[in-house]
This record gives C-alpha cells, sequence and structure tokens, in this order.
C-alpha cells in the first residue's frame, strides 16, 4: 500500500471532521503510513480455499443465456445442467438458482449488468446440500437489480396469470417453478422476496427462520434479515428441501450454536385437530387492502376450521410499525453494505473476498448503471449516515427485538397466526419502476406489509395458495414460532390436501 500523502491526510481528516492542525499532517501521514503494515500482510498473503468448501461436482461449465424461445417467461439469466449424487432424498428433483447464490464456475450477476463478468469460485452451502442430496441445478433465475424494483434482464412474466405481475425480487425463481421448468427454487427473501412472487403465482414459498437455512456464499442486503428458503409448487416439496437445506454450516455466524433441525417431512401428516391458529387483525387492517383479496383468505382459514383447527382472533398493533423496521434496517444496511463491497462488518464467518473485490471494482466503474431504485437506496443510506449517524439503525434493531417478542408472546397461547400474505390484488404485468413510478406509488405500497415485519422477527413464515381474485393468485401466510417449521408444514399440508380434495 502506497502511504498516503500530507494532502490526502488532509481530506481524509476534513470530510471526518478531525480537526487535525496544517502543521501535524506530516506527523499524522507518518503514523498512518506505520499502520499500514497489517494491513499490507492481510493483503498479499494467499486467499484461503477452504470455505464454503470447494465443489466436487465437477461436471460442470459456465452455462449460456438461453433464447426467447426457449426461455418464453424470462425466468433465466443462465441456464446449465448439473447433476447432482446419484441417490439421495432429492434425486431426480431438479433446482432454480436466484442469481445472488453462487455456482462454482457459473457466472453470477445479482440481476445487474454491473456484475456482469463475475464469475463465483465455490458454492453456496445451499448448493452443496441440494447436490449432495441428488438434485440436479438448471441454471440461474432472472431477479430484480441487487434485490430491488426491477432486472437489468427484462420483465419477468408471471406463467400462472400473465396480465399481472410476478413481482420479487426472486422472480424469474418462482416463474420457472410456476411454468414447471424445475421443482424446487431456491429465493432470497429480506423483506417478502420468496413469498411475494410465490403468493402471486400461485405457489408455496418458505422463508425459514433466521439462520435456520446457512447464507453462505450468497449475496445478501443485511445479515440480520437475510433469508433463503425454497418456492415449489406443494408443501411436501418444499418440505423435503428444507430437510436438506437446513442446518448449521460453521461458517454463518446468523446461525446459532445450538440449532436444532426439526423434521418436516414427518410433520405433514400429523392431525391438525388439536391446533390452533389466530387471525392476526393488523394483518387484514392496512390502508388499500382489496376486501376481495381478504375475502378469500378468510375462506381459506374457514377451510382450517372446518379441518378441525381452533380458529381465534389476536391483536398486535406493533404490527404496523413492524414493517417500517425492517424497511429501515435494509435501507440503511444494505447502502452500507454496498459501501463496503459486500462485507459486512463484525460478522465472523467466512467472507467471500473475490465477489467483495469484483463489486468494488465493478460499482466504482459502472455504478451509473445502477437502476434508478438501487440509486435512490444508496442515496437514503449515505444521507442518513452522514446527517444523523448509525443510532437510526441501531434503534430499529432494537425495536425489532422488543417487536419479536410482542409475535412471540401471541403465539405462547397459539400454534400459528394466519393474515394474507399480500392484502391487495397482484399490480399489472410490466410495470416499469422508474423514477416518475417511485415518485408516483410513494412509499406507501402496502404490498409487502405482512411480510416485511418477519424478516427483522426472524419468526418463519410460509405462503400457500388459497383461491384468487380476477385471475390473480392469493396467497395464505402462516407465521410460527422461531425454529418451529413443522406447524407450518402440518398446517399447510392439511389445508392443502383438502383443497386438492374439493371437487373440480
Amino acid at each position: 500500500m502506497n502511504p498516503p500523502s500530507e494532502d490526502e491526510i488532509a481530506d481524509l481528516a476534513a470530510e471526518l471532521h478531525l480537526g487535525i492542525d496544517e502543521d501535524e499532517l506530516g506527523e499524522y501521514a507518518a503514523v498512518v503510513a506505520d499502520r499500514l503494515g497489517p494491513l499490507e500482510t492481510v493483503r498479499d498473503a494467499p486467499e484461503p480455499r477452504s470455505p464454503p468448501r470447494e465443489y466436487t461436482h465437477t461436471d460442470r461449465g459456465p452455462g449460456y443465456q438461453p433464447s426467447e424461445s426457449e426461455d418464453p417467461h424470462n425466468a433465466w439469466i443462465t441456464r446449465c445442467r448439473i447433476a447432482g449424487d446419484d441417490d439421495g432424498p432429492l434425486d431426480g428433483l431438479s433446482v432454480g438458482l436466484k442469481d445472488n447464490i453462487s455456482v462454482a464456475g457459473v457466472p453470477l450477476t445479482n440481476g445487474s449488468a454491473v456484475m456482469e463478468g463475475y464469475v463465483p469460485q465455490v458454492d453456496a452451502t445451499v448448493v452443496s446440500r441440494l447436490l449432495d442430496a441428488g438434485a440436479t441445478i438448471e441454471g440461474k433465475n432472472n431477479m430484480w437489480s441487487f434485490s430491488v424494483g426491477t432486472s437489468d434482464y427484462g420483465t419477468v412474466e408471471n406463467p400462472t396469470a400473465p396480465d399481472y405481475s410476478i413481482g420479487g425480487s426472486s422472480s424469474g425463481t418462482a416463474a420457472a417453478v410456476a411454468a414447471g421448468e424445475v421443482d424446487i427454487g431456491m429465493g432470497g427473501d429480506q423483506g417478502g422476496s420468496v413469498r411475494i412472487p410465490s403468493s402471486l403465482a400461485g405457489l408455496v414459498g418458505l422463508k425459514p427462520t433466521h439462520g435456520l437455512v446457512p447464507y453462505t456464499g450468497i449475496l445478501g442486503a443485511d445479515a440480520s434479515i437475510d433469508h433463503t428458503g425454497p418456492i415449489t409448487r406443494s408443501v411436501e416439496e418444499a418440505a423435503l428441501a428444507l430437510e436438506v437445506l437446513a442446518g448449521r454450516d460453521g461458517l454463518d455466524p446468523r446461525q446459532p450454536h445450538d440449532l436444532q433441525v426439526g423434521g418436516y417431512a414427518a410433520a405433514l401428516d400429523a392431525d391438525v385437530a388439536e391446533s390452533t391458529v389466530a387471525v392476526l387483525a393488523e394483518g387484514f387492517d392496512h390502508d388499500g387492502a382489496d376486501d376481495a383479496v381478504l375475502g378469500v383468505v378468510r375462506d381459506a382459514i374457514d377451510a382450517l376450521e372446518a379441518l378441525g383447527v381452533t380458529v381465534t382472533e389476536v391483536s398486535i398493533p406493533e404490527h404496523y410499525v413492524a414493517a417500517e423496521l425492517t424497511s429501515a434496517i435494509v435501507r440503511y444496511g444494505y447502502g452500507q453494505l454496498l459501501e463496503q463491497s459486500g462485507v459486512a462488518l463484525g460478522s465472523s464467518g467466512w467472507h467471500d473476498t473475490d465477489a467483495a473485490e469484483y463489486l468494488s471494482r465493478a460499482l466504482a466503474a459502472r455504478s451509473r448503471d445502477l437502476p434508478p431504485t438501487r440509486k435512490v437506496g444508496l442515496l437514503v443510506s449515505e444521507f442518513v449516515r452522514r446527517n444523523y449517524g448509525a443510532s437510526v439503525y441501531g434503534k430499529a434493531q432494537n425495536l425489532a427485538a422488543s417487536v419479536r417478542r410482542s409475535y412471540s408472546d401471541a403465539l405462547a397461547d397459539v400454534d400459528a397466526l394466519v393474515m394474507p400474505t399480500l392484502p391487495v390484488k397482484a399490480p399489472p404485468y410490466g410495470e416499469e419502476r422508474g423514477l416518475a413510478t417511485l415518485l408516483e406509488e410513494g412509499s406507501g405500497s402496502a404490498i409487502a406489509n405482512n411480510t416485511l415485519p418477519f424478516n427483522s422477527t426472524h419468526h418463519p413464515a410460509m405462503t400457500v395458495p388459497c383461491g384468487e381474485v380476477d385471475g390473480a393468485p392469493v396467497g395464505m401466510m402462516l407465521v410460527a414460532e422461531r425454529f418451529d417449521e413443522e406447524t407450518l408444514f402440518t398446517l399447510a399440508s392439511a389445508y392443502e390436501q383438502s383443497r386438492n380434495d374439493e371437487p373440480s
């Protein structure tokens, strides 16, 4: 590292408001230069190539960008085929991956032209586990650029309801599952990005408890709200996927040391007659909520009651502010994470330094190519940092811990909470999200009001299809206590079976 000049020290001191006198600049420059030694040592040391794991499924290539005829819904950025082990619980099942999940030797774009050219050298933990379980990776799915607002690779069409948006940010993953192109999709969820497109496409989508599934090797937004989970056509497929995905990898600090993995497939056939669910009043009471959507979900709750489930109602007023807390965390945290080239400071887990170095260079060279939604996010985060500091982020985390207790107190008396996944109908297909759209819609959209809270409270949440309004699918969301995914699978499986048993 080149030692700093006095002018550089003066510029840094001014930006950091350090008040260094001019006659001290030379001494400060010398001391700073002396302190760079350990950083130089680390910079020049060879990179350890152990975690998450060197890939062992070697029959793979870089893949290719599919043609329009091969990809009619624009669900894919890269198609490839990586066969897993010859046997295992997922043998014969195919998987699509949101394109923020690392697959060694296959390009990763994070939905952005800014990241074009980046090729990971290792598999994310979830990829290794899927391949070890016998699944076949079919490629990387289209997604919103840096998980926000729109994709540089074009809008994804909703195969289930072509007139309506499929949402995001795991849009291509949901589309590939809905179109029958893969059995399991792996999405990312920092505010509803698994559950929203799943609901809008009439699919099952699970945001597991924070830390149940390792996030190692996946580009995130903020470590406190990063989740990855399966998108499937059936509850059973989601349970089979979670059985493989869940558990510690020793590399992700999001995961508790005493993490216990449940029996998710076994929970599918459990009796629901002794179960109790509470209708969350605030989950239905949103400005702009669609009465027809609410009615479909209430009918689904009636169907649960007909199965012997006891249905009560609960009020958790903090639900209204919980969405704002997650939004505050991601709007500050994600901007700062990008400022740090994707490296989460304070995290003792494995860091993908290849991705960090590439992202640093890419943002320096092509930040003007970011979409308006991501530019706005960076401006918001940096404006808050410079004018208010990180205390707003810290307060959001403190409040989230308090709200977490409120949900858990309610769940102490019932097995699950239930509400609409989205309290509104799907937006029309093809809406652009440029500056004009951002100004028109403001920040008051209700679409994620029920999904956002459980990213910062860390409770597991599952959406299951329960009907439609004007041809647009509607999802019912079940929420359980942390690490109690079995309850979700029991209730969702019973409800799904009751729908399948209905006369056509």
